[in-house]
Formats: structure tokens, sequence, C-alpha cells
């Protein structure tokens, strides 16, 4: 009689195949996928499901420990030797392979390796995702410092307190975002500091209105002033 799968699912550590047949969710079919590994089947093709994204897990595996970027070892002790990643006795450990599926897809949360709270945490903000908020944050902040307007233009755009403090709650909120984590302790995005935002902006956006060290500094402690007076 088979083990329920969600009894042998989690391990301490595993071979890569192990990983990659848990983060393709084809854990009810390990038997049948292993015996076909056996023989030197092809996974892709002649099979009761599609199996091609499990090749291409096992090859992002293998790609990081190539690369460093995911420790490995043998009988789940780790081990820096490159002679490993071609032995069938490789394995990775459970909180190492964590530790690296957080880091470089984020946005993936395989049951074997994140619990229920974590997996409904909100999703790590993208890269892009973060750009776009740096270009929101640039917006608003343009939008308060603008030099050389008109008189007439002065008082068309001129903020009034309360469209200012939602201005300013909105910068806190992102900045919030920016430099939080999840529930899980998974970071929200790549930026660790305020400094490295503020840089991030400028190198992006130098010579725009509003965005110099001086300004974005002043602009941002205001508006974690006004977040946390909400709090």
């Amino acid at each position: 009689m088979n083990q329920p799968t969600h009894l042998n699912a989690t391990k301490v550590f595993y071979r890569p195949v192990d990983v990659a047949i848990r983060w393709s969710g084809l854990l009810e079919y390990e038997a049948e996928i292993l015996e076909h590994m056996s023989q030197g089947a092809d996974l892709a093709a002649d099979t009761p499901c599609n199996w091609s994204i499990l090749n291409l897990n096992l090859e992002r595996l293998l790609d990081a420990m190539r690369h460093g970027e995911l420790s490995y070892g043998k009988a789940g002790i780790t081990r820096n030797d490159p002679a490993l990643l071609t032995s069938p006795e490789l394995t990775i450990r459970h909180v190492d392979v964590k530790r690296w599926m957080s880091s470089a897809y984020p946005a993936q949360k395989p049951a074997f390796l994140f619990d229920e709270a974590e997996r409904l945490s909100p999703k790590v903000i993208t890269q892009a995702t973060a750009q776009a908020l740096l270009e929101q944050i640039h917006s608003l902040t343009a939008q308060s410092v603008s030099p050389q307007r008109s008189s007439q233009q002065e008082s068309q755009l001129r903020l009034n307190s309360r469209a200012e403090t939602t201005y300013l709650n909105i910068i806190g909120a992102l900045l919030t975002l920016l430099l939080g984590h999840s529930p899980g302790g998974v970071r929200y995005s790549s930026f660790n500091t305020l400094e490295s935002v503020i840089s991030a902006l400028i190198a992006h956006h130098s010579g725009r209105p509003g965005i110099t060290e001086r300004t974005l500094w002043a602009k941002f402690a205001e508006a974690k002033r006004h977040l946390s007076a909400y709090s």
C-alpha cells in the first residue's frame, strides 16, 4: 500500500530529483518518475502527464549548485566538492533549498518547503515592481518640489495640507513595503536600507526635480513621520 504523499514530502535533505519532483507538484508520480529515470527514459514524452517542467526545475537546481548559489553535499552533510555535482550521492539540505528558492524564485512557494502561513503571505516584490514603486515615489516627490513655476502654476499645483498628507502617507507606505519582509522572514525587495533606495532613485532619475540626496532624505523622513502618526 502506498504511503500518503503528505507523509513523505518533507525531508531533512534530498537528492536534486527529489526536490524537482516536489517543486513541480509531481509527488504522486514519484515512483513512476524514478523508474523512468533509472531506465534512461525521456520524462518529457510518452508519460501520463507533462513532466517537462520537471526537467526544467532539475536543471535550475543543478545550475544554482554549479554557480555556488545553492549549497550541496553528500548524505545531508554540506561539502564544497564539485565532483559531487555528477555523483548519484549528491544531496541538498532542506534549509538550503528553502533559502535559495526564497531568493531565486520568491513567487513560488511549494508546500514541501513553505507552510500555509508562508504561502499565504504577500508575494515578494520583483525587480520590475520595485522599479515601478521607485517611479511612483519619484512622481510623488517631484509634485511637491518642482522648481521655477509661474505664480499661476504654483497656485494651481500647490498641494493643500490634506493632499500633501495623502502623498506623504503613500510614499511612507511604499518605503515600508520596499524595506519590509513577510511574516516568514522573506524580504519583499532587494533593498536593505533607505540609503539603497535613495541611491537607486538617483541612479535612475538624476537631474529630475526633487531627485537629490538631500531632498529625498528630507521627504522620506517626513513621509515616515506622517505614516507613523496614523499607526
